[in-house]
């Protein structure tokens, strides 16, 4: 007998559960969708990080036909503004370290800087940032780099990526939750439109989902996309949930969806994360439209103060756009998954959305659930397995986004201060003391798989200023000709990219232009 699935709640999570679950088994289990209209998406997830190349390769999706429907582009990094003071910006792009004579090229920028700016001097990427240059070509051609080389277009996972692809994506999450409901209910997902009022138990945890209108729909696995509620895996569950509060305290966020003359002004490459009096502000460029939000932590900002920040900081354009306030649930559910049913998305856990995390704990919930998939029965080792793969992964990206602020050299007031104050998650500050002697590396960042490699964390660190750190004494015994001749050639490379790249907006305007019959 066919196995079913219903997933409680659509948006972002719901809809890239139900393609992903469909693109591996196709019509081998029955997938339901239930959502109601009443509930809105977030929407705060509007950023990525390059994993995502995966997820929409593996649903067959190709860039030119859902990106221009999400008003999608393309994100090579995060551009970090004010951290370190007023007036200072670094990039973290998504580019790995060349290394020379063994070591990465950081290590020589210590000993022998070729300018104050170690992202433009050690990445490709922050130069092409600086310019709002596209990553391909008008002919499609990726810079530097071949696409099938690095994996496009083939059906892998987050576990194979062994390259670094070189830019993540910028899209409207509603209109992209659309588009999946449209391609997947096609293609034989149900999607039923109703209210779950109660939901059932049994001795395997849920027995149904009691709808207003639909009667109760039954299922072998419920997977639970309700959102901060997690209305099936903690309220009805009831498993416990771990807040991260006392190293993450920012848990609001105020929002607003701003037009953008984007032929005059351009689309920026990237996203902007800019340090505010109580947390930080995102500027999201999409096609069409600015998404921005401040978030920040209700201990040293009230929801008035925030808003009149934001709009302030946005100018005229944002007068008269209606706000949306957002209370953050930061932290995760202790169990993922109980019995026969798992959370994905919000339901398990969120991070503040500083590093685009949001999009990627469904990627790799969704993942890692295919992964451990049950048969005729519910394995609990396995079960147990997954839920120590997914909790490591939220655990490790709450102990990188903590080293960020206490990275961070800004400490102009109170809750900048605190930053360098706060109890620091898991190993955290012994591996901050050994950082001080010595770069981070895979030997010394957080061990298990959360989507950050030693690269990031090295960016983070000589960007954000707060922590002094040095290159290995053997960098002085060894001659640094090679270094220089890498510096050389990562600047022409850049030159050239830059010389030859479309703009961003210059790329998307010929993506959309009508197809010659």
């Amino acid at each position: 007998m066919k196995k079913t699935v219903v997933i409680a709640g659509g948006g972002t999570a719901g809809w890239m559960t139900a393609a992903y679950l469909q693109a591996s088994f196709a019509d081998q289990i029955s997938v339901t969708v239930v959502e109601s209209q009443a509930i809105s998406t977030i929407g705060v997830g509007e950023a990525t990080f390059s994993t995502i190349r995966h997820f929409f390769s593996y649903i067959g999706l190709e860039e030119r036909d859902w990106m221009p429907a999400c008003n999608a582009t393309y994100k090579l990094g995060i551009r970090f503004e004010n951290w370190r003071h007023p007036g200072h910006d670094f990039y973290h792009p998504f580019e790995r370290f060349s290394k020379v004579d063994g070591y990465p090229l950081p290590e020589w920028w210590l000993r022998n800087a070729p300018s104050e700016r170690f992202d433009r001097d050690c990445f490709v990427i922050a130069n092409l940032c600086d310019t709002m240059r596209a990553p391909y070509s008008l002919e499609g051609r990726l810079f530097d780099a071949d696409d099938e080389a690095l994996g496009a277009g083939s059906r892998t996972t987050l576990a194979e990526q062994d390259t670094q692809y070189p830019y993540a994506y910028h899209f409207d999450a509603a209109l992209l939750a659309d588009y999946l409901m449209k391609r997947t209910t096609a293609r034989g997902v149900r999607r039923v439109v109703d209210s779950i009022v109660d939901v059932r138990r049994d001795e395997r945890g849920i027995a149904g989902l009691v709808t207003q209108e639909h009667g109760t729909v039954e299922a072998d696995l419920y997977i639970d996309c309700t959102g901060f509620r997690g209305l099936l895996i903690n309220k009805a569950l009831e498993e416990p949930f771990t807040s991260f509060q006392k190293y993450l305290p920012n848990d609001r966020a105020v929002a607003l969806r701003v037009p953008a003359d984007i032929e005059r002004n351009g689309i920026a490459p990237y996203t902007t994360a800019t340090a505010m009096d109580a947390g930080w502000k995102w500027t999201i460029p999409l096609f069409g439209r600015i998404g921005t939000g401040y978030v920040y932590a209700s201990d040293y900002c009230s929801p008035e103060e925030a808003e009149k920040a934001l709009r302030e900081a946005c100018g005229p354009a944002a007068a008269d756009l209606e706000a949306n306030h957002i209370r953050m649930r930061i932290g995760r559910t202790r169990n993922s998954w109980v019995g026969n049913c798992v959370a994905i998305g919000l339901a398990s856990g969120f991070v503040e959305p500083l590093e685009s995390t949001g999009i990627f704990f469904i990627q790799h919930g969704i993942e890692q659930l295919v992964k451990h998939f049950p048969g005729e029965r519910i394995d609990p080792t396995l079960v147990e397995h997954y839920n120590q793969v997914v909790g490591r992964c939220i655990d490790g990206i709450a102990e990188f986004l903590a080293f960020h602020y206490y990275a961070a050299a800004r400490t102009d007031n109170a809750y900048w201060r605190a930053t360098k104050e706060r109890e620091l998650p898991g190993r955290l500050a012994e591996r901050i003391e050994l950082w001080r002697s010595k770069l981070p590396d895979a030997e010394s960042v957080y061990p298990y798989y959360h989507g950050f490699e030693p690269y990031s964390y090295v960016a983070l660190l000589l960007g954000l200023g707060g922590i002094k750190t040095r290159s290995r004494a053997v960098i002085d015994l060894l001659d640094d000709g090679a270094a220089t001749a890498e510096f050389d050639r990562l600047a022409g490379q850049a030159r050239r990219a830059q010389a030859e790249l479309p703009s961003q907006y210059e790329y998307f305007a010929h993506m959309r232009r009508p197809v010659e019959a």
